[in-house]
């Protein structure tokens, strides 16, 4: 498997411990709670957006005809 570190691969391995420590480690999902939720919920909206006006929108040529209509001077 994996070779003895020796004397300097302990010491380095020691020196950096404080990498795994547990108030530096997930500092950002720490730092913004319930983004996820956010994000996750803000997705399910922008899609359920998206298939509304898909379903709903009104047919092009009925809007073309009353926007040209609306606007002639």
């Amino acid at each position: 498997m994996a070779k003895p570190l020796g004397p300097t691969g302990e010491f380095f391995r020691r020196r950096d411990e404080w990498r795994k420590h547990p108030m530096l480690s997930n500092q950002l999902r720490h730092a913004v709670p319930g983004l996820g939720i956010a994000l996750v919920a803000f997705g399910i909206y922008l899609a359920g957006e998206a298939a509304y006006n898909k379903i709903y929108a009104p047919s092009h040529s009925q809007s073309g005809s009353t926007d040209s209509a609306s606007h002639s001077h």
